[in-house]
């Protein structure tokens, strides 16, 4: 077999991977060439297995009680094969020769009968190169990485803090996740890679209450490493932020409507130029035309200043890869350039026909799905202004700093986001707080109304998922604050 050099950490996730997805099954490099042999035999232009092993945990705690425990264990094996702009995909959760080839069956009939689909295989030349990946973060085993007992305890510490901050909250539910994911892709093409990924989160949502009133706050976050990362110091913070959201929210008046201009915080509102504008610059949709972004790299499509990264590189992050699910290096790749369209979020399906490069964005939910282009770090990147500055400027506005849920249309571009937390601006001055606050607009139409950009550029904390065509997968966000005119805001005064 002909190797690539690798790095030793990268030998090190092909020893896990091959040790947990192969080994076990007796699945060596002969037997996977003998399923890419029986698929690539009938005018398949490409095909691949995903070879995915996950063991997950979560932890609830709601008035001190510890409310549910699950721990899961999942593995399996995707098998896709594409011809032309067709894909056929099948999958098992039965790792064997046996369902390998009853998958390769199944995406050979299917690409036959010139289908596109998904089906669940019944039974129970390929890699000859091996990729070299990334290094981001270590392979280690967030499960593993604390006792049960103390996860519960690291759940009561942050219940205590939260408490302790203020005698007006009132409810208090936290939550600890954690996953440990093995993924190794073979590809017809003879590139073997392989990914050890860690997965962390922790969420708090508090409530609080005065004069019969009762508001929210929620606070949270994570990444690819261990429990190790939630400290004292990180659950303090988690908590201060959460109480001082719904004491905010306690005094919050309701909001007023109109047009009007908008100051969005940094971190977290990054969240609406992920939904609004990120998806449009996935490759699938202007490979079909149905963005509002399809066929104008190289225009203008943002005001002078906007650079927006898809970037799938930075250590650590909740978004990043070292890798891709088609077995891709992930990549750091600019969207928007100074107000100018340069490119896609590709993976390589969508790159092939559209005559582009991959660009490491090809993922999927699990190995039962099939490969979408899909965003990794989404976000703006830094300005010059003050954030002072920017706030000084606005004579009447809304300041919103956190985010809840949206909606948005990705053929128009249109969306409807609720701020969680938001401010009136009067005379360059942040004034009270409102409650009702949702913005309404078009994201491509947004980004020429931004008039000012922070030099506060911040990634979210670590908590975003992502959902496309029933898939999810965790993402992160992140922007400068940005001043906007122009919004219109939909409100309850």
């Amino acid at each position: 077999m002909q190797t690539t050099t690798a790095s030793p950490a990268q030998t090190q996730l092909f020893s896990t991977a091959e040790s947990c997805l192969l080994a076990p099954y007796d699945l060596g490099a002969g037997k996977l060439d003998q399923v890419f042999g029986s698929i690539m035999a009938h005018r398949i232009d490409y095909a691949d297995l995903y070879f995915q092993y996950v063991r997950s945990e979560g932890w609830s705690l709601e008035e001190g009680i510890v409310k549910a425990g699950s721990f899961n264990i999942e593995q399996g094996v995707g098998v896709r094969a594409i011809s032309g702009e067709k894909t056929a995909f099948a999958f098992s959760d039965d790792i064997s020769l046996v369902a390998l080839e009853d998958a390769a069956n199944a995406t050979r009939a299917i690409a036959q009968r010139g289908q596109s689909g998904r089906v669940r295989a019944h039974g129970r030349n390929a890699a000859a190169l091996r990729g070299t990946g990334r290094d981001l973060y270590r392979p280690a085993d967030p499960l593993a990485s604390l006792p049960d007992a103390d996860k519960v305890r690291l759940l009561e510490r942050l219940e205590a803090e939260a408490r302790a901050l203020d005698p007006r909250v009132v409810q208090v539910m936290a939550g600890l996740a954690g996953e440990y994911e093995v993924v190794l892709v073979a590809r017809s093409d003879g590139m073997m890679a392989a990914d050890v990924r860690p997965l962390v989160r922790l969420s708090l949502t508090v409530i609080a209450e005065e004069n019969g009133r009762r508001e929210q706050g929620h606070a949270g976050g994570g990444g690819r490493f261990d429990y190790a990362y939630f400290d004292d110091a990180r659950l303090h913070e988690y908590a201060k932020l959460a109480v001082d959201q719904a004491l905010v929210n306690l005094g919050a008046r309701p909001a007023p409507a109109g047009k009007m201009t908008v100051v969005l915080g940094p971190g977290w509102p990054g969240i609406l130029l992920h939904e609004a504008i990120g998806h449009g610059l996935e490759g699938d949709f202007n490979r079909k035309g149905s963005s509002a972004f399809a066929g104008r790299i190289g225009e203008r499509v943002a005001a002078k200043g906007v650079t927006v990264v898809d970037d799938g590189t930075i250590p650590d992050r909740r978004g990043s890869l070292n890798i891709d699910d088609e077995g891709n290096a992930s990549q750091r790749t600019v969207l928007i350039e100074d107000g100018i369209l340069r490119g896609y979020m590709q993976d390589s399906l969508n790159a092939r026909l559209m005559g582009a490069a991959a660009t490491g964005n090809g993922r999927r939910e699990s190995y039962a799905h099939t490969v979408l282009p899909r965003m990794t770090n989404t976000y703006m990147l830094n300005g010059q202004r003050d954030p002072q500055e920017i706030l000084a400027s606005v004579k009447r506005g809304l300041y919103a700093v956190n985010f809840g849920g949206g909606q948005v249309d990705i053929t128009s571009g249109k969306f409807v986001f609720s701020a969680s937390e938001a401010y009136m601006i009067e005379n360059g001055k942040v004034g009270y707080p409102v409650k009702g606050a949702t913005l309404i607009g078009n994201g491509p139409d947004v980004l020429t109304r931004v008039k000012m950009i922070g030099n506060d550029m911040r990634l979210d904390t670590g908590v975003g998922t992502c959902g496309k065509d029933g898939q999810s997968v965790p993402v992160g966000v992140g922007q400068p604050t940005l001043r906007i005119d122009g919004i219109t805001v939909g409100g309850t005064a």
